[in-house]
C-alpha cells in the first residue's frame, strides 16, 4: 500500500487566497521551557486556511454549517482526474472525457499543484464545468486550487454544486499523485456552526 498526503502544510508564509495578510496563519509561543515544564503554542488562522471542506454556509445565506457534512461521505474511493494541460478553467468539454459516474469522488490535478506561491490566475471549475458535474451527480469534488472558482460574478460554481449536495474540498495538493483510482480519507477539524473546516487529505493505493 502507498500513501499520499495531499495536505497543504500549515505555517506561516504559507499560500493563502489572493495572498491576504489577514488570512495567513499565525503560531505563537504561549510557553517554552525557560517559563515553564511543558511547550504550548497557539495556532490562529483563517478555517479556509491550506487543506479545507467547505460548508453550505460559505455561499448561501442559511446553508448547512460543517459538522453537517458525515464524515463516511468523506471516507471512500476517489478517482484523481489529470487535467494539467487546462490553462484557465475546467469546462463541461474538459471533463466529459473522464467517463463520469453517479455517485463519484473526483479530484481534479491541475498546474495549481506544482506551484507554491499564490497564482491570481489560479485553475478553477467554471459553471458550465459546475453544471455538469452537477448533472452526473457526484458525490463531491476536490481541487488543488485554494478556491474551486474565480472571477464570476455571484459565484455560480459554489452554488451550483452545494445546491446539489456535493461536497466541496479546496487546497489539495496532487503533484505527485498519477490519475486513476484512489482510497480517500478526508479528516475535517470536528468544528460545529461554521462555514469551513481545515482537514487533513490522505490517498491510499
Amino acid at each position: 500500500m502507498k500513501i499520499y498526503d495531499i495536505s497543504m502544510m500549515i505555517e506561516e508564509g504559507m499560500q493563502v487566497y489572493k495572498n491576504k495578510e489577514e488570512k495567513k496563519p499565525t503560531i505563537e509561543t504561549m510557553q517554552d521551557f525557560t517559563t515553564a515544564t511543558a511547550f504550548e503554542s497557539k495556532l490562529s488562522m483563517n478555517v479556509h486556511t491550506g487543506t479545507h471542506v467547505d460548508a453550505p454556509l460559505h455561499m448561501l445565506e442559511g446553508g448547512e454549517t460543517i459538522e453537517t457534512i458525515p464524515l463516511e461521505d468523506l471516507i471512500g474511493p476517489a478517482r484523481v482526474l489529470d487535467l494539467t494541460d487546462v490553462t484557465d478553467g475546467i469546462t463541461k468539454a474538459d471533463l466529459e472525457q473522464w467517463d463520469i459516474q453517479e455517485g463519484e469522488w473526483l479530484l481534479l490535478k491541475t498546474k495549481n499543484s506544482f506551484s507554491d506561491e499564490f497564482d491570481f490566475e489560479f485553475i478553477f471549475v467554471k459553471e458550465d464545468g459546475a453544471e455538469y458535474l452537477k448533472e452526473k451527480k457526484i458525490k463531491g469534488v476536490g481541487i488543488d486550487g485554494l478556491g474551486i472558482e474565480r472571477s464570476q460574478t455571484g459565484h455560480p460554481t459554489h452554488k451550483t454544486l452545494f445546491k446539489s449536495g456535493i461536497i466541496i474540498v479546496e487546497g489539495l495538493r496532487l503533484k505527485d499523485v498519477p490519475a486513476g483510482s484512489y482510497n480517500m480519507v478526508i479528516a475535517p477539524l470536528k468544528m460545529q456552526g461554521i462555514d469551513a473546516a481545515p482537514a487533513r487529505a490522505i490517498l491510499m493505493t
